[in-house]
């Protein structure tokens, strides 16, 4: 099960169920798992996934799964999930969902570029870096990672940071 052939016959049998529930197909891998394999089915969406969301579209790929023959008679577990932050970007959808968050972007001609995504249409991407619009066309783009932010600053922070605190005593 784990050729390229069977993994497509699993993509396109469920990449039609995905999408009859409302999210996009991401990927698809059968790993063996000891006696078992285990088929994990990543899905998303605009305005990203919910566990509601992930029940959902698990009920309908196990019933498609058991309606035909495509995994076999051998057994396994199947995990429906929302891709994780290291997803790469490498689709104008992954580009589109991560509006506002910080990435670093992988150009086709070997450069790297780090910014902001301000915004996104069919033809690219702009980017805030350091304070200066960049914008860069789909086509350029190799792939981009979201860069993980542990504290980020925002003018309601900054008014916190004044000292009138009322902690003085």
């Amino acid at each position: 099960m784990g050729s390229v052939t069977s993994r497509d016959r699993l993509v396109k049998l469920l990449e039609p169920v995905v999408e009859a529930e409302g999210f996009d197909l991401e990927d698809v891998t059968v790993t063996p798992a000891g006696r078992r394999r285990l088929l994990r089915v990543v899905v998303d969406r605009d305005g990203g996934v919910s566990l509601d969301g992930v029940a959902q579209v698990s009920h309908a790929v196990s019933a498609a799964l058991d309606a035909g023959d495509a995994m076999g008679s051998a057994p396994y577990v199947l995990e429906v999930s929302s891709p994780g932050v290291d997803r790469p970007l490498t689709e104008p959808r992954h580009w589109r969902r991560a509006v506002g968050r910080l990435v670093k972007a992988e150009l086709r001609d070997g450069t790297c570029v780090e910014g902001r995504i301000v915004a996104t249409d069919e033809t690219g991407v702009e980017l805030d870096v350091e304070g200066a619009a960049h914008r860069v066309d789909h086509q350029d783009l190799a792939r981009g990672r979201v860069q993980v932010e542990f504290r980020r600053l925002d003018e309601s922070d900054d008014a916190e940071d004044d000292g009138e605190d009322g902690d003085e005593g």
